[in-house]
């Protein structure tokens, strides 16, 4: 589908969409008073929706009660149809055993209560520190209050207080009409927020997401729509190879852009362009978080052509990301692309040395497994830039993938060396 029938929506979040309000506010999960911690976000009717979650064993207490209320409303499916998610900030509720997932019932039905439904048609996520219990005196006195603060433009706050080593906020809406695929008059919007900056590579989705859209589906379809997004784009990050305990990535679809609708069907040109839409969003988000990883000064971009297979792709890109030697590397502004060749050695995708080419910033550093010549000068000058790009050509196939990461810088080690501190 062409991606010039979208259209950003300038400071777009997850209330640009037709049929949802959010908030934010501080409920004291956190010490400081000035941070917001909670956010809640609500459909204006019960409407379908679905999820994807972390495949990590040591999964959080929230994880564990989402993934019952979906999968029970449809069988071994993680959709349902939803009112409400809330999301804490500063506490992970992870590791907490049995008192840890009695507390997420408990804030989802404090939740409920607040918006006037069932608990389960509740969600809820929480993230920061693992293995501390979670409060519910923050649920009980932060959720009348941000229930009470709920609009359509408390989209931003709801963003903010979903932060933990977060730098900045993270938010992207697109639209699109309606009128070249059989919906005259109807302007359909995909939107959402995201958190995460630090124990990211994800296994689903992202540490926290959150999109919304205003199209008319059925849960299952929007579960298989989600799965897609979520592998080309938040499934194609890392930023320190640490998949995190609480990855949960959520779409609601309200369908209020076309209420008199049907849902759209798979395959059709409407849903075609729903899901470049949900892709558009999901891609912005999940750079979002590679551009701030922790510590981070520069988004970098792994591009692998001519693998054998898709998960060749995979397997190369994603180990040139996680090399700390490329990353370090990157930071310190060095185009040593034998560290990128080492990585490729050891990634287990399958190639012949003499077929690779590597360029750095659109330099050949590196041509059928040989040193090139180049300008060292020209290398440090593209190094300013603030996105870099990394080109691999393996020269065994035509599978290709890109995976984004971000250098590795000495401020990594001292924000999490102080995590807890």
């Amino acid at each position: 589908m062409d991606a010039s029938a979208l259209a950003v929506i300038e400071g777009g979040g997850v209330t640009s969409a037709e049929g949802f309000t959010a908030a934010g506010v501080h409920a004291g999960f956190r010490a400081n008073p000035h941070k917001r911690d909670l956010a809640l976000v609500v459909a204006d009717e019960p409407c379908p929706t679905a999820a994807v979650f972390t495949r990590n064993v040591f999964c959080a207490a929230p994880v564990r009660r989402n993934k019952r209320v979906l999968e029970s409303a449809v069988e071994g499916e993680s959709c349902g149809i939803i009112r409400a998610v809330a999301v804490n900030s500063g506490n992970a509720n992870a590791a907490t055993g049995e008192e840890g997932l009695a507390a997420a019932e408990e804030a989802g039905r404090i939740v409920a209560e607040a918006v006037g439904c069932p608990a389960d048609e509740v969600l809820v996520c929480s993230t920061g520190v693992i293995g501390v219990q979670l409060p519910l005196e923050p649920f009980r006195t932060g959720v009348p209050e941000v229930h009470a603060a709920l609009s359509r433009a408390g989209g931003a706050d709801a963003a903010a207080a979903i932060m933990t080593t977060d730098t900045v906020s993270k938010q992207c809406a697109v639209s699109f009409s309606g009128d070249a695929v059989g919906h005259l008059g109807c302007m359909f919007t995909v939107g959402g927020m995201a958190k995460g900056s630090g124990m990211i590579m994800p296994d689903m989705a992202t540490m926290i997401a959150v999109i919304t859209t205003d199209v008319p589906l059925t849960a299952p379809d929007a579960r298989a729509a989600l799965k897609r997004a979520a592998d080309v784009s938040f499934n194609k990050v890392t930023v320190d190879s640490d998949t995190s305990t609480n990855d949960t990535c959520i779409l609601m679809a309200s369908g209020a852009a076309a209420p008199e609708s049907a849902p759209f069907q798979p395959g059709s040109p409407a849903f075609q362009l729903f899901e470049a839409a949900l892709e558009e969003v999901c891609v912005h988000l999940a750079r979002s978080m590679a551009k701030d990883g922790e510590g981070a000064t520069k988004l970098v971009d792994v591009h692998v052509t001519g693998a054998c297979t898709k998960e060749d792709a995979d397997v190369a890109a994603r180990t040139v990301a996680n090399s700390p030697l490329v990353k370090t590397a990157i930071a310190g502004h060095d185009a040593n692309w034998g560290r990128i060749a080492a990585a490729l050695g050891r990634s287990g995708a399958v190639f012949r040395q003499e077929d690779v080419d590597i360029s750095i910033m659109g330099i050949p550093v590196c041509k059928g497994g040989l040193a090139l010549a180049f300008d060292e000068e020209e290398a440090l000058r593209r190094f300013e830039e603030p996105e870099i790009v990394l080109d691999i050509n393996l020269g065994a196939g035509d599978a290709s993938t890109t995976v984004w990461t971000c250098d590795l810088t000495h401020d990594y080690i001292t924000i999490n060396g102080d995590y807890r501190t």
